[in-house]
């Protein structure tokens, strides 16, 4: 676990942007199952989530498309609320930073950390504006 006084400024990077921070399996499950589209955002400590994922995600959002719920779990964190986003996310192997969009609770489209790494975050903002277009 990290502590969360590391943690609280890579929190509020997506939560100052609209994301929902959630704790608990129940609010994960929840969220997911809602009508509509949803983006779930697996947030990490290491260098590719600041430098690619968290911008990446932010940028997505500058669209005319884009999810009607947002929502963040944080791997190393969140344990409760990580392990239901990633069942959510079956069939893909847990991967964090990761990004999954749903729409009416299924999974429609997946970044995972290998899609991430090494990507600047236009490209992974790219990625998802195709999804939103498609899906939204």
């Amino acid at each position: 676990m990290y502590p969360e006084e590391m943690v609280k400024p890579m929190r509020a990077e997506l939560s100052e942007a609209g994301f929902k921070e959630l704790y608990t399996a129940a609010d994960v499950n929840n969220e997911i199952q809602k009508e509509g589209t949803t983006l779930v955002v697996v947030n990490s400590v290491c260098g590719c989530a600041a430098r690619n994922a968290r911008p990446g995600a932010k940028m997505s959002l500058d669209g005319a498309k884009k999810p009607a719920n947002l929502i963040t779990v944080f791997a190393g964190v969140d344990k409760e609320a990580v392990d239901a986003a990633r069942e959510q996310m079956f069939p893909f192997p847990p991967s964090s930073p990761s990004m999954a969009l749903f729409k009416n609770g299924e999974l429609v489209h997946m970044l995972e950390r290998h899609h991430i790494e090494g990507r600047p975050a236009e490209l992974i903002a790219e990625n998802l504006k195709d999804a939103y277009n498609e899906y939204c």
